[in-house]
């Protein structure tokens, strides 16, 4: 692939990144040293704190968690769709939803463009680290972030792409981007192991207050398991969980409710978060109005809306559904109407609050949670009384009974249910679809046709005739 910018370019964007992203209320902001080329800035461990934090920066774009992850990854699913607004931006997201969309699709191209960007930025740090003095252990976890971010991206282009090219060194020219290969998607998987494995052992448990939502030995582990669950190792991932589990100190918050809000970032359960500060700093998130918009109860059209699918999954009692979608929709006694004369359906988790402006919001996006970790857990180890007991921990905080073997249906179908109503619009319904093996069932069901894997935006294609397309 082509990458954006050159060595020297990216200079400047980590430079000007860096003084933009913010983790946590408190995280530190590197004011760029003017002036300085490629082989003057990477000496210290002020310069490589400032281009990890530009790799970080890379999460907050239109085309990661900003808007194209939760498009390609949510709205793909049965979880949402586009809104009943199919004009203009609707009808870009129309087509993605029904699996109708081409290659020069926007959204695509920015989840392919953006994510590749996260992994050049990346590779600066690991391509230069070594040659900076600084101390063995903040190497290490300066290091560890960048493998753990590379591979955050990495995984999210393989689930979507399928076979992508894979750059493990800094570009020095996008001559050198073209020279790449693709490889398939189960090769990039077997290099996230290794890369993941050092990320975890280098990073630490927890930050201080002023570094809270920088990559943790948690959020490494938990992508380390995924991976090894999409790859069909169960045995590895249970290693990995039972980490997690035991030693890492994560705990389920009492109430669903109170993971979701401005006062309830980077919480006990919080396992990774994409940081966003609203208020004209630059770093506020587009999603929040584009799932519950600031003017509610009115058309119903805003994007990324929950399906009446997913409305019917919530068994009667569920804690999470109020508090996870609008309650337009819902009579005072709890129960779904849907023959209202305005069918508004918001998400909730992500905000309830006005944003300073309508793309300025301040909630952050919960990547991983320790709830997902329990549910992935019970994956890794298969029916048995213990892996019901993880689903149980999940469903008693959601006020719900236990379920056991002797619960009517497999236990990946009710494995596969728990996932999707504990962790609805959070972008795994795609993923868990794909990797239970189940997508073209659930979506046919939808009548839709579906295809796995998006297709390499066109500009890709233009730029190396090697390259295959889906």
């Amino acid at each position: 692939m082509k990458f954006k910018k050159t060595s020297v370019q990216l200079v400047a964007s980590v430079l000007g990144a860096a003084t933009l992203l913010s983790c946590g209320e408190g995280f530190t902001d590197l004011s760029p040293a003017s002036q300085r080329n490629v082989n003057q800035f990477y000496n210290t461990a002020g310069d490589l704190n400032t281009a990890i934090i530009a790799a970080y920066k890379v999460l907050q774009a239109n085309g990661t968690y900003n808007q194209s992850y939760w498009v390609t990854q949510e709205m793909r699913s049965d979880n949402t769709d586009q809104g009943s607004d199919g004009t203009g931006l609707g009808a870009e997201l129309t087509v993605i939803d029904n699996f109708t969309e081409n290659a020069t699709s926007e959204f695509i191209t920015a989840a392919y463009t953006d994510s590749y960007l996260g992994v050049a930025r990346s590779n600066i740090v690991l391509s230069r680290i070594d040659g900076v003095d600084i101390a063995e252990a903040e190497r290490e976890q300066i290091r560890g972030e960048a493998l753990f971010l590379r591979s955050l991206f990495f995984y999210n282009l393989a689930v979507s792409f399928g076979k992508i090219p894979l750059p493990l060194t800094e570009a020095k020219s996008a001559e050198d981007g073209k020279a790449l290969p693709q490889v398939p998607a189960a090769e990039v998987y077997k290099q996230l192991i290794p890369d993941l494995i050092k990320a975890e052992a280098g990073l630490p448990l927890k930050y201080d207050a002023a570094r809270v939502g920088r990559a943790t030995k948690g959020a490494a582990a938990t992508l380390l398991a995924k991976v090894y669950l999409i790859s069909g190792d169960k045995k590895s991932a249970e290693t990995v969980l039972r980490r997690i589990v035991t030693t890492y100190g994560y705990s389920l918050l009492p109430d669903y409710g109170s993971l979701w809000g401005l006062a309830n970032k980077n919480n006990a359960e919080s396992i990774f978060e994409v940081q966003f500060k609203g208020g004209g700093t630059g770093t506020g998130n587009a999603f929040t109005n584009a799932f519950h918009p600031t003017l509610k109860h009115t058309t119903g059209a805003y994007k990324n809306r929950p399906t009446q699918d997913v409305l019917k999954a919530y068994e009667p009692g569920d804690d999470r559904f109020l508090k996870s979608m609008d309650t337009s929709f819902v009579n005072a006694q709890g129960v779904l109407q849907t023959n209202t004369k305005n069918d508004a359906r918001y998400i909730v988790k992500f905000g309830r609050e006005n944003a300073f402006d309508e793309n300025d919001a301040s909630y952050n996006f919960v990547v991983f949670r320790y709830a997902d970790v329990l549910l992935l857990l019970a994956e890794a180890l298969g029916e048995g009384t213990e892996a019901y007991g993880y689903i149980n921990q999940v469903r008693a905080r959601a006020k719900l009974a236990p379920i056991s073997a002797a619960t009517p249906g497999t236990f990946a179908q009710k494995l596969l249910h728990e996932r999707r109503v504990e962790l609805a619009f959070e972008n795994h319904r795609w993923a868990d679809l794909l990797r239970f093996g189940v997508a073209k069932e659930v979506l046919q069901a939808q009548g839709k046709t579906i295809r796995p894997l998006y297709l390499i935006p066109q500009r890709e294609l233009d730029i190396n005739n090697t390259y295959k397309q889906n």
